[in-house]
């Protein structure tokens, strides 16, 4: 096991594109290390030659061939979703498939600036040589289009319209100009930006019209139904027991089903079987903070319980992850637990006396 707190995409599933690799008989596009085909399956699962393809996208497929075909021409990609739809982890994938580098990457906040986007300077080399390209410092997206790679911009709805404007520029004219030496640096074919954008926080600016239309724009939806948010939260928390060695049993089917149901109905403001009306958390409930409860549940269990984990552990993970405000949402919490929790039966009587007693 790798002593890496965390590995990228491209290390973690590098037998499986070398094994893609050498299997390809497909055309592969300028810059790229597999034809599109094969990145399709690289994220949604299959078989090449004796080595299993593990699905690394539970969702709607037709998304994914959306994304790789959009990449194949020079149009930049946005993937926009709420929090927790996948929007960054199919941004890696498509990257460590195309490219085999997914590190070139911008984090979008409102501190973000132009030159991180373009590029900036060595200021001692600067003060003591002047302008060169030895002293010139190259943003992500300067060495992606250089090298006929992808950068990655995520969050860039966080980005002031400067940082968007000067986006605009390199998308438009595919080249980054720099006056201090009077040079141009063209983009080599292969190069592209794929962006992420969270639908529940609209940051410092909205972006502007003429920065969507430089993408092609795919939302991410939320998953679809029960069964397929727990596909997702089983096999997520399964990946992350192994890479953290959690010493504990996984969660059971149920138990995973009862933390889903929960998540859905106050995500949806409505109970699954649609009867009662259900107040929503100021918070997002996604599938990532699901997926992180049910893994925080069974790190808990290991270090201070037997291993085996219980409803109390789970009741400790859920209280954290829905009251974020504790005055609005602890209210939605205990009214959730008494109105609703409390009429589902037998089954969840004991995730439900836990809460009730974290509740006080």
């Amino acid at each position: 096991m790798s002593n890496l707190l965390r590995l990228s995409a491209e290390q973690l599933y590098a037998k499986e594109i070398e094994a893609l690799k050498k299997a390809e008989t497909n055309k592969v596009p300028p810059g790229w290390q597999l034809s599109p085909r094969s990145v399709y399956t690289f994220i949604a699962g299959g078989q090449c030659g004796n080595i299993d393809i593990t699905p690394k996208y539970i969702g709607n497929k037709r998304l994914v061939e959306m994304a790789i075909a959009t990449l194949v021409t020079d149009r930049a990609l946005l993937l926009i979703g709420e929090p927790g739809t996948a929007k960054s982890t199919l941004s890696e994938l498509l990257t460590a498939a195309i490219h085999g580098d997914s590190s070139k990457v911008i984090q979008g906040t409102a501190g973000t600036t132009e030159e991180q986007v373009r590029y900036s300077w060595n200021y001692a080399m600067l003060l003591a040589k002047g302008p060169s390209f030895d002293a010139l410092v190259k943003s992500p997206i300067y060495r992606a289009m250089e090298q006929g790679g992808i950068a990655r911009f995520e969050e860039i709805s966080r980005c002031s319209s400067e940082v968007q404007d000067a986006l605009i520029s390199i998308l438009s004219e595919k080249n980054i100009s720099i006056p201090e030496l009077g040079e141009e640096v063209s983009a080599v074919r292969g190069f592209s930006v794929i962006a992420t954008a969270n639908t529940r926080d609209r940051g410092v600016n909205e972006m502007s019209s003429a920065l969507k239309r430089r993408f092609n724009i795919l939302v991410l939806p939320t998953p679809a139904t029960i069964e397929t948010e727990m596909e997702i939260v089983t096999k997520r928390v399964n990946e992350l027991s192994t890479q953290f060695d959690l010493q504990a049993e996984l969660p059971s089917e149920e138990l995973v089903r009862r933390v889903v149901t929960i998540f859905r109905e106050l995500r949806s403001g409505m109970t699954l079987d649609r009867k009662e009306k259900v107040k929503s958390p100021s918070g997002v409930i996604s599938t990532a903070e699901a997926i992180s409860l049910l893994t925080n549940s069974m790190a808990l269990s290991a270090s201070f319980g037997s291993g085996q984990l219980t409803e109390e552990d789970v009741a400790a993970g859920l209280q954290g992850a829905v009251v974020k405000d504790e005055q609005k949402d602890a209210i939605v919490w205990k009214e959730y637990v008494e109105n609703v929790m409390k009429k589902k039966g037998s089954d969840w009587r004991g995730l439900y006396q836990a809460c009730r007693e974290l509740n006080g």
